[in-house]
């Protein structure tokens, strides 16, 4: 029998691209700003610098490349003017465009009884502005936003950060990084994760499915597609 120490305890989701399908408004208004500090906005840049990362490490380093240097409190009035819009944009809505059989697996997980988290670079309070209209805040016990660390992914430190906070809800779970399933859609949340010492599902929400085969532990194109008891067996063999 395998020790309980190495079993599949909890599985911690990345937000943007995982979660919710925001990425092209993400985009859009790191290109408003950029336009407004009269930089021209690129596409490519945008994908190295700002997929899978913080809002601050985003535009620090697009900024940085291009020869601006600004004061922590000019970045912060960025940050700030960005989220107003975004959940200005989110509220304008129809729909969330929340991915499709996500609360379906949510409620599978918990079924398995696994504990359930968030690390994202988002802001925490965006996150849970998000969770809370898709009416799915509830099932989620540890949220880390990237205003809550000093480093962004592809730093480890977000995910480390939830298994010390899972443990502190819970001293008898004695989580360990082992312990976690990570699900992430960039290069950087992939490093991240696999940095912590943590298994990495791949989705095929924003990179291709080959691409995600190449970087992560496993790969899907939905939810559906992740086999739980198989991805446990392997864990504990």
């Amino acid at each position: 029998m395998s020790d309980k120490n190495e079993m599949l305890k909890a599985v911690i989701f990345d937000f943007n691209g995982v979660i919710i399908n925001d990425e092209e408004i993400h985009q859009e208004l790191i290109n408003e700003i950029l336009l407004g500090e009269n930089l021209r906005p690129d596409p490519l840049e945008y994908q190295e610098l700002c997929l899978g990362r913080s809002d601050r490490a985003c535009l620090l380093d697009i900024l940085s490349r291009r020869g601006r240097m600004v004061s922590d409190d000019y970045l912060d009035s960025l940050i700030e003017g960005k989220t107003i819009a975004y959940r200005q944009r989110i509220e304008s809505l129809d729909e969330l465009p929340i991915y499709p059989e996500l609360k379906d697996f949510l409620t599978h997980l918990q079924q398995h009884n696994l504990k359930i988290g968030l690390v994202t670079g988002a802001l925490a309070s965006e996150a849970k502005f998000i969770l809370e209209k898709a009416e799915i805040l509830n099932k989620f016990e540890v949220i880390v936003g990237g205003d809550e660390i000093a480093r962004s992914k592809p730093d480890p430190d977000g995910y480390l950060l939830a298994v010390e906070r899972f443990n502190q809800l819970d001293s008898s779970l004695q989580l360990k990084p082992e312990n976690c399933l990570v699900i992430e859609d960039t290069p950087a949340g992939i490093e991240a994760a696999k940095r912590a010492k943590m298994q990495v599902v791949g989705i095929a929400n924003t990179y291709p499915y080959h691409f995600m085969q190449r970087l992560s532990n496993w790969a899907i194109d939905y939810f559906s597609d992740l086999e739980l008891d198989r991805v446990e067996k392997l864990l504990t063999s």
